[in-house]
């Protein structure tokens, strides 16, 4: 019997009330391998979706592969310097022609020898000549849509999707000062099967209410109660965010509670007195410090598993530091504190989702992240929700009736 009927979608409205009376959402939609393939379907092939930072290419001919929504993909950079993402799937019988990382000038599949461009097209396919009617141009690998956002690289299975970057303008007056397009990231690292639903991994990441107290003492500097949410919701808009006040100035997210690396050099006082946290969904997590940057990306691999890749973006001159190494490590050290205690939680919170007295909680001012949230995915939702079909009607208004 199907999860996808008309009490469930009716049940999310209670989700997206306004904070002082919305509840949590339903926990099925954690745990179910149906919801998920739906989640799939209509959101992670039709949204944008990260799959790392330009960094990782910075020459022509460099190449990564990674995964998309379960897909394989190549990440590769042209001889004229663009950014291509393209399926590893070979046109021909369909094997993985690649999985690693490097520099090349063609991509050749070991089986038969086809021939792929950094651009993903076709360029040579041994002893074709007699197969009728065979176009090398029709059988190049499939390209995804890309946009380079703040040195993310972000893509879309849907060729006709609006562009990313306009979703992002109620965040980025946050971000100028942080000039995130010529930061460093020095190297990311992946967390496998992680035993949690995605969305569990996104509401913990910009979560205030928990701040200082599952991380009490480590995080006591950036407490719960100075969370605020500077900007009303868009549905427009791509974007959750929140800001966290600290009780000093140049927090950081580590034993000493301070700054360890260069701060970046254009920050405001003002900035320098806070954190930002906030969601690109369905896979990037993005905050900032005085003196970091650091994103999760999100890849869901089952409703209650993740692969999680965590990386950070440091001033360039943060790498000239005679003590980079030395403060780049204590800096980690610190940053797996927060990630075992979340880690502790959200396995839990995860376990709880199966149980049958998972509840519909009740939200504090300090989550009013979750409610935006929830708005973002109840609009997917409702818009691709099985069985319910939109049609327009004689005077162009929109109507709904059941399929």
């Amino acid at each position: 019997m199907t999860i996808f009927n008309d009490e469930l979608l009716k049940s999310f409205d209670a989700s997206i009330a306004d904070v002082s009376v919305a509840c949590t959402m339903p926990p099925v939609i954690y745990t179910s391998d149906e919801f998920l393939e739906f989640e799939q379907k209509t959101i992670f092939a039709q949204e944008w979706l990260c799959v790392g930072r330009v960094d990782q290419i910075k020459n022509p001919g460099d190449y990564y592969t990674t995964t998309a929504n379960g897909e394989h993909v190549i990440v590769a950079r042209t001889k004229e310097g663009e950014v291509h993402v393209f399926s590893a799937i070979c046109q021909h019988r369909g094997m993985q022609i690649k999985e690693d990382a490097g520099n090349c000038g063609t991509f050749t599949c070991p089986y038969h020898q086809w021939v792929y461009g950094l651009d993903g097209r076709l360029l040579g396919a041994p002893a074709m000549e007699k197969t009728k009617d065979f176009d090398k141009k029709q059988w190049g690998m499939p390209n995804l849509r890309v946009e380079v956002w703040k040195g993310f690289i972000m893509v879309n299975f849907d060729l006709d999707a609006a562009p990313f970057g306009p979703t992002m303008s109620r965040y980025e007056p946050l971000l100028v000062n942080y000039d995130l397009e010529n930061s460093v990231c020095p190297g990311t690292f992946t967390l496998k099967d992680l035993p949690w639903n995605w969305k569990v991994m996104m509401e913990n990441f910009n979560d205030g209410y928990h701040a200082n107290r599952l991380h009490h003492t480590i995080q006591d500097f950036c407490p719960s109660n100075m969370a605020e949410f500077p900007v009303a919701w868009d549905d427009a808009s791509g974007v959750i965010f929140r800001t966290n006040g600290y009780i000093h100035i140049d927090g950081g997210f580590n034993a000493t509670s301070k700054a360890l690396m260069p701060i970046f050099p254009m920050l405001t006082e003002e900035e320098r007195w806070r954190s930002t946290f906030a969601l690109m969904p369905p896979t990037l997590c993005f905050g900032t410090a005085p003196d970091q940057a650091f994103f999760f990306i999100i890849r869901p691999t089952s409703p209650d598993t993740i692969d999680l890749e965590i990386g950070y973006l440091f001033h360039p001159s943060a790498l000239e530091h005679p003590m980079f190494d030395y403060l780049y490590e204590m800096s980690d050290a610190g940053v797996q504190v927060f990630v075992k205690q979340d880690q502790d939680a959200t396995t839990k919170v995860q376990r709880g989702m199966h149980s049958q007295f998972a509840p519909r909680g009740r939200y504090s001012w300090q989550e009013e992240s979750h409610v935006q949230f929830n708005r973002w995915l109840v609009q997917r939702y409702q818009r691709n929700w099985p069985g319910r079909k939109i049609k327009l009607v004689a005077d162009n208004t929109v109507t709904e009736k059941a399929g």
